[in-house]
């Protein structure tokens, strides 16, 4: 029987905690090492605890329970994970790195032979803060010595790199024409393994050997193998096929580039890629440019959040969280939108939903116009001239958009806006009972619903 049939017909309910434990084990040095990424409500609980630990596996063998193959696993575990995590994490080279993690895990149990023990333990987390996949397995480093050379700090690097402890190195040269690298190496714990002078000839065994690794080192989980030469993209194919995650590591220019070998995507590199951090008045002109470019380029109002970051983070090589963390501590790319109301407008239906992006340019007067600006605020003399002026606005705000309900801030932060004043000094000044609120629900022009503890407005 082949193993994908076996997994076709034995999809039990050892192997379903197997996997959810391998995932979750993936996935928990992440919610607790990167807040950022994970969704406000769950960024104070303490991963660390069995309790919480014991229920993220609970819900994934709920999840992937009734799957009768593997083709399907990936996506749903991608959507339990859409639960915890910020739709930023899926285009992220951290999320990169998982799915091989998963993709690994899941060749890998097609093949066990799962034994009756109990893997509904709390999950094992090393002092550095890294949890494993399974007990006891390390990662191997192969360096072709001729053809890249490691330094300690880049070693240290890519042992931070891999899910598993970097236990395992072994370097290929003529150690005769490296003069004394085979000492330092040495020293720093490498197997030298000594080849004949000639071209291409540490390649080829480093090759031989390295195809090998899954027998020499049966709890082998991940390899890095370092080297520039194509050649060995072949061996990195085999390792894969044997169920290992494999990392290439190659050399351009003075950085160390290490990529995810399935899919030839950059997942880091060393030095880190440092980019000035553009200052606040910078940095909301760029944004504002890319809002524009999306605008025309696809004939929409609202540009999703997580499309603007993905496409800010391409141009500037920097996130959008990092700007913001920059110049306001502690806050979020929401917090920075929302700090910047004269410039944007945002809108999410709830707080587990995707958050919109749009210019907030509301019907502004040109400088040459203020005397016509004036006249149009000492217009508001009553209630009804009030709610005009705010059905103004909301036309405004929800025009070319598929978006009929926004939140109310928005619709104040409009009126403050063009007026110069809050909407609650306005509304004071009218001498009209109650707050905002009370005043949008006794027009004939709104409709209010609220959304757990937000209020949102549309036009009748």
């Amino acid at each position: 029987m082949s193993n994908d049939e076996r997994l076709l017909t034995t999809y039990d309910s050892a192997l379903i905690k197997q996997l959810s434990v391998s995932v979750c084990n993936a996935i928990l040095p992440i919610l607790q090492q990167y807040p950022e990424l994970v969704l406000v409500k769950y960024q104070s609980i303490n991963w660390k605890q069995p309790q919480y630990q014991s229920a993220l596996i609970a819900g994934l063998n709920k999840k992937i329970s009734s799957l009768a193959d593997d083709i399907t696993l990936t996506g749903k575990i991608k959507e339990y994970l859409q639960l915890f995590l910020v739709p930023s994490f899926f285009t992220s080279p951290v999320f990169d790195h998982l799915e091989m993690v998963i993709e690994a895990s899941i060749q890998r149990l097609n093949s066990l032979d799962l034994n009756s023990g109990d893997i509904s333990q709390p999950l094992p987390v090393s002092d550095n803060g890294k949890s494993f996949l399974v007990p006891g397995a390390i990662a191997i480093l192969l360096l072709d010595a001729e053809n890249l050379q490691l330094d300690s700090k880049m070693e240290n690097f890519l042992a931070q790199v891999s899910t598993y402890p970097l236990q395992v190195k072994i370097a290929f040269a003529n150690w005769s024409k490296m003069g004394k690298r085979d000492i330092e190496l040495h020293q720093r714990g490498y197997e030298l393994i000594h080849v004949p002078v000639g071209k291409d000839n540490a390649d080829g065994k480093m090759i031989a050997l390295g195809s090998s690794v899954h027998e020499r080192y049966h709890n082998a989980k991940e390899v890095i193998v370092c080297s520039s030469d194509n050649v060995m993209t072949n061996l990195c194919n085999h390792l894969q096929q044997n169920g290992l995650i494999v990392y290439q590591v190659v050399k351009k220019e003075e950085a160390l580039i290490v990529l995810n070998s399935s899919t030839g995507k950059q997942i880091t590199q060393f030095p880190p890629l440092v980019t000035e951090i553009p200052s606040i008045e910078e940095f909301i002109g760029r944004i504002k440019q890319l809002i524009k470019t999306q605008q025309k380029q696809h004939n929409i109002y609202w540009v999703k959040l997580s499309s603007l970051s993905k496409i800010f983070k391409s141009k500037y090589s920097l996130t959008i969280s990092q700007v913001v963390s920059q110049h306001l501590a502690g806050k979020k790319a929401r917090d920075f939108f929302m700090n910047y109301p004269a410039d944007f407008a945002i809108h999410q239906v709830d707080s587990a939903s995707e958050l919109y992006i749009t210019l907030f340019e509301v019907n502004q007067s040109e400088p040459g116009n203020l005397q016509e600006d004036a006249a149009l605020k000492k217009n508001i003399t009553s209630g009804a001239d009030l709610e005009k002026v705010l059905k103004d606005i909301l036309q405004e705000l929800t025009k070319k958009s598929q978006v009929t309900y926004i939140d109310i801030s928005l619709l104040g932060g409009g009126f403050n806006q063009r007026y110069g004043k809050p909407i609650t000094e306005q509304i004071k000044s009218l001498h009209l009972t109650g707050n905002f609120i009370k005043f949008l629900q006794s027009c004939k022009s709104f409709d209010l619903k609220q959304i757990e503890k937000r209020w949102q407005v549309s036009l009748r």
